[in-house]
C-alpha cells in the first residue's frame, strides 16, 4: 500500500480521490439511496460513543460539520450501510480518537443516506478517510488498513492541525495534563452559533473579535468560512456549473462556482477561475471579482503556498 500519510504535507485537492489503488478490503461504491432515504438524524452510530467524539454527516449538516473544523479538526471516514464491512475504519477511528482527549472529530459519512455528499466527494470506492482542518479537505487514503496504520495517520492529521492553528478540543471532552487553552469567549461563541445553525450571529461574534484585535488571523478565517457557508446554502451545484459553462463571463455564475470549488477542495480550481476573470473584464466587474478572490484567499489561509501563488498571478493580471 501506498504511504497513507503522504498528504498530510498540506491541504489539497479532493479531485484526486479516486486515484488511489484498491486496498484489500476496499469495496466498489453503489449508486446511492434516493434524497428521501431516511438519515442518521446525528445520533451516534451503532456500537459507537456519546460523548461527541463521533457524529453522522448528512447532507443537512456536512457544512456546518466543516465549519467546525476551523477550532477541532475532523477524520471523516466515507463508508456506506449497503457494504457494512466499510464500516470497519469508523469504528476503529472512533475507539482511537476516545484516547485522544477530544483533540480529534470522527465523522460518520454512510453515503446511502447522504446523497449530496456522495455527488460531491464522488469515491470510488469505500471505506474512504479525509481528514477536515481549518475547513479545508486532506485526502487520506481509501480501504481498510491496520489500527497502528490508522493511529500514525490520526497523529499526523493533528500534528497537521497544531501547524495550522487547529487546536481545540470536542464540547465537553476531559483533557488531560497537557490540555490545551480553551477558545477565546468570542471564538466559543462563534463556534457555538455555527453548531446551531445561525451563520450570522457567528459572523458577528468574528467581526466583535476583530474589532478587538485587527490582527486576530483566526477570526478573519473564521469569517470568511462562515461567509463561504451562508453564500452556499442554498445554490444548485448542478445549475451553477451548466451556467458558467454556458457562458465563461458570467460573472455571477462564476462566483458562484469559484465558492463551491474551494468548499470542495478545488482550491486552485477556484482561483484560475476568477483570475481569468480579472484579465478579460474593468471597472466594477474587475472589482468584484476581485474581491471575491481575496475573501476565497482569506477562507484558504495565507499560509497557504496555493494562495501565495494566487497572489502572486493576480498581481500579474492586474498589472
Amino acid at each position: 500500500m501506498s504511504d497513507p500519510t503522504r498528504a498530510l504535507r498540506g491541504a489539497v485537492d479532493l479531485s484526486g480521490l479516486g486515484d488511489s489503488s484498491r486496498e484489500p478490503g476496499a469495496t466498489p461504491t453503489t449508486p446511492s439511496a434516493p434524497a428521501g432515504a431516511p438519515a442518521p438524524g446525528g445520533a451516534p452510530a451503532a456500537g459507537g460513543r456519546a460523548d461527541g467524539v463521533l457524529v453522522e454527516a448528512t447532507d443537512e449538516t456536512f457544512n456546518q460539520i466543516v465549519a467546525r473544523t476551523s477550532a477541532v479538526p475532523a477524520l471523516a471516514v466515507v463508508w456506506s450501510s449497503q457494504h457494512p464491512s466499510s464500516r470497519t475504519l469508523l469504528d476503529d477511528a472512533v475507539d482511537i480518537a476516545s484516547g485522544l482527549d477530544g483533540r480529534l472529530q470522527i465523522v460518520g459519512i454512510d453515503l446511502v443516506s447522504s446523497p449530496g455528499v456522495q455527488q460531491a466527494l464522488q469515491p470510488q470506492e469505500v471505506p474512504l478517510a479525509l481528514g477536515l482542518v481549518a475547513g479545508q479537505p486532506v485526502p487520506l487514503f481509501s480501504g481498510l488498513v491496520e489500527r497502528e496504520q490508522l493511529r500514525q495517520v490520526a497523529d499526523q492529521l493533528l500534528q497537521l492541525a497544531v501547524q495550522h492553528g487547529v487546536t481545540g478540543r470536542i464540547s465537553g471532552a476531559e483533557p488531560g495534563e497537557d490540555a490545551e487553552q480553551e477558545l477565546p469567549p468570542l471564538h466559543q461563541e462563534a463556534f457555538d452559533a455555527i453548531e446551531r445553525g445561525d451563520l450570522d450571529a457567528a459572523s458577528a461574534a468574528y467581526e466583535k473579535a476583530l474589532a478587538e484585535n485587527p490582527k486576530d488571523a483566526d477570526a478573519e478565517i473564521g469569517l470568511a468560512q462562515v461567509g463561504l457557508m451562508k453564500r452556499t446554502q442554498d445554490v444548485d451545484l448542478n445549475a451553477a456549473r451548466e451556467a458558467a459553462a454556458a457562458d465563461p463571463k458570467d460573472i455571477d455564475a462564476a462566483l458562484v462556482v469559484a465558492d463551491l470549488d474551494v468548499l470542495g477542495g478545488h482550491v486552485e480550481d477556484a482561483f484560475t477561475r476568477l483570475i481569468d476573470l480579472v484579465r478579460v473584464t474593468a471597472g466594477e466587474e474587475r472589482d468584484r471579482v476581485k474581491t471575491r478572490l481575496l475573501d476565497l484567499f482569506a477562507v484558504v489561509g495565507n499560509h497557504d503556498e496555493r494562495v501565495r501563488k494566487g497572489r502572486t498571478t493576480l498581481m500579474s493580471a492586474l498589472f
